[in-house]
């Protein structure tokens, strides 16, 4: 099958299985190996290599496609760490050699938000991953991108406070972490504004890397430091903003946060959820979450196929195998379209 075909099938199907009115509940994505583990640092000297990785990795996955047949639709991997709009806001960034580069904190009190400039995204941290994803668009024009890292207001408000002082305020100085919370959701409504304009509505989520038609993805990680009532007052009215503002949401949650579940399940247009926990809390979750949204967690058990057969039948789950080998990978997709 043509490439354009395969990845237009997969698409289809991953449309279907977003619809709750179409029988399809589960997908698999099969890894083989450790896709990241020749990337480049991810600093601004090393632009031209990030594409060139990104490249790789794209035609890569597009050849892949011809001896796995999973649901994995290829992508250009426009790679950050969290840094980005805290950087934009004049965080100073630690870049260690083996991770992703992170924030370091900005300002250690709530007489320090007012100050803040809002930055443009003519700024250097953010005009150079529109650089790096208008060379890779311009080079696969049909190819789906996956975004950016992309955190909830809160969570980046959180990196550029100092983060004691940042909880503290919430109590002390709610008005300020409102404050900060709003310029940073304008930077990045502005940045998502500007990418949908550029290479469209449907795009890879950053973490994990499942498909979405439209909306926005994010991680939703500092909810579970606080209760849920301050969920209500701090984190909600934010989610519920932008997943009216761009038709549905995907949150990533890698905090112990369990009792933000009620939460996140009514949170209004949430399309996926990808939680990481122990795998005991992961098997509580899918049987939680079952009748909303889609899930696509960090645990699959130790044979996804099999595993999949004891979730329930109407809980919407993307399996994900990680093997060693594409003959292994080829094998599990194979087990697993016969369960179809």
């Amino acid at each position: 099958m043509d490439p354009t075909d395969t990845i237009a099938a997969r698409t289809r199907r991953w449309r279907e299985f977003y619809n709750p009115d179409h029988p399809r509940t589960r997908l698999i994505q099969v890894t083989v190996g450790d896709p990241l583990e020749d990337r480049p640092p991810l600093w601004p000297e090393y632009k031209q290599e990030r594409i060139e990785w990104a490249w790789r990795l794209y035609r890569k996955q597009v050849e892949r496609m011809a001896r796995i047949d999973d649901d994995t639709i290829p992508y250009l991997h426009v790679s950050t760490g969290t840094e980005i709009v805290p950087r934009a806001f004049g965080c100073p960034v630690h870049r260690p050699s083996n991770e992703r580069p992170f924030a370091l904190p900005l300002i250690h009190s709530a007489s320090e938000v007012a100050p803040l400039r809002v930055p443009g995204l003519d700024t250097p941290c953010l005009a150079i991953l529109f650089e790096i994803a208008d060379e890779l668009h311009g080079r696969a024009p049909e190819a789906i991108l996956k975004t950016t890292d992309i955190q909830c207001p809160m969570d980046w408000a959180a990196l550029i406070w100092e983060k004691c002082d940042f909880f503290a305020a919430m109590i002390e100085a709610p008005e300020a972490v409102h404050e900060l919370a709003g310029k940073v959701k304008s930077v990045e409504v502005a940045f998502y504004d500007e990418w949908i304009s550029r290479y469209g509505r449907e795009f890879i989520a950053h973490y994990p890397d499942y498909y979405m038609p439209g909306g926005i993805a994010m991680a939703v990680d500092e909810i579970g430091s606080i209760g849920a009532e301050m969920f209500n007052e701090f984190h909600r009215p934010e989610l519920c903003e932008l997943s009216a503002r761009y038709g549905g949401i995907g949150i990533h949650c890698c905090a112990h946060a369990r009792h933000q579940w009620d939460n996140l399940r009514s949170v209004p247009g949430l399309l996926m959820l990808n939680l990481v926990q122990s795998n005991e809390v992961l098997a509580e979750a899918y049987r939680y979450f079952s009748d909303h949204p889609a899930q696509m967690h960090s645990w699959c058990g130790d044979d996804p196929v099999e595993w999949c057969r004891g979730l329930p039948p109407h809980a919407r789950v993307v399996v994900h195998a990680q093997v060693e080998s594409e003959e292994q990978g080829r094998v599990v997709a194979e087990r697993f379209r016969a369960l179809e």
